[in-house]
């Protein structure tokens, strides 16, 4: 990349961020204000008006499109979404989408003054990833209240952000979550790791696709068995769209 590229891609992320980061703080502290005041769908749609604004603002200011396949295929009821896990624009997008949803995240981040306020009033299910066994054991049953109250629950199968064109190892907790849950499991790809990078400050133009696949019945399968084939079709997806 030249520099004047560069720099231009700097000076547009630059002003992605004067808006972006305060427009999130405003959506969050909506979630523990006013939100407290509504019901909790109710609350959840305005706390993820924060992704719609931030997909218009990086579109406007950044040149990143959204596309999305295969929304016909999301259940009415709830279910078990197992997707990539490349970049942060994925978790504010599945607030969004997936509405109403409680994700799987590190514990930590509810802690973060203003964001993790708000987030935490979406119910969330927040782990301590240095004890998988507890992990594991608070995904089960806190998991099955949220399925229960009718949430969806987003869960990201590798664990951490992975680059586009790697793959990192697939747990099997969302797989054993649905199955215990009676629920159907979405799969989902996408390759917003090429436009917002995790962990980088710069944001390129271009188009971030999304795939949802259709939903996986869980009679008759292990964990192990609805793993593998969310992973084989995750991965034949990400083949196709983390190609720049």
């Amino acid at each position: 990349m030249s520099p004047i590229k560069q720099a231009f891609y700097a000076i547009r992320s630059a002003l992605f961020y004067i808006t972006y980061v305060p427009c999130m703080a405003f959506f969050s502290s909506c979630g523990f204000t006013i939100g407290l005041l509504v019901p909790y769908k109710t609350r959840h749609d305005i706390v993820s008006l924060g992704a719609s604004s931030t997909n218009f603002w990086l579109r406007v200011c950044c040149g990143v499109k959204i596309e999305t396949e295969g929304k016909e295929n999301i259940p009415t009821g709830p279910m078990v979404i197992l997707a990539k896990h490349q970049s942060t624009w994925e978790t504010y997008h599945m607030q969004r989408l997936f509405r109403p949803v409680s994700t799987i995240l590190k514990k930590e981040l509810l802690s973060i003054p203003v964001f993790g306020w708000g987030l935490k009033k979406l119910h969330p299910i927040g782990i301590d990833r240095d004890n998988p066994r507890a992990a594991m054991k608070q995904i089960m049953a806190q998991g099955k209240e949220r399925l229960a109250e009718g949430n969806n629950v987003v869960i990201y199968p590798e664990g951490t952000r992975v680059d586009p064109g790697e793959k990192g190892k697939y747990a099997r907790s969302g797989a054993a979550l649905a199955i215990e849950s009676g629920v159907p499991v979405v799969p989902l790809a996408h390759n917003a790791g090429l436009f917002w990078p995790g962990r980088r400050f710069l944001k390129f133009p271009g188009t971030i696709k999304v795939v949802i696949g259709e939903p996986i019945a869980t009679e008759g399968l292990t964990s192990k068995e609805l793993t593998e084939r969310v992973e084989n079709w995750i991965e034949r997806q990400q083949a196709v769209i983390d190609q720049p």
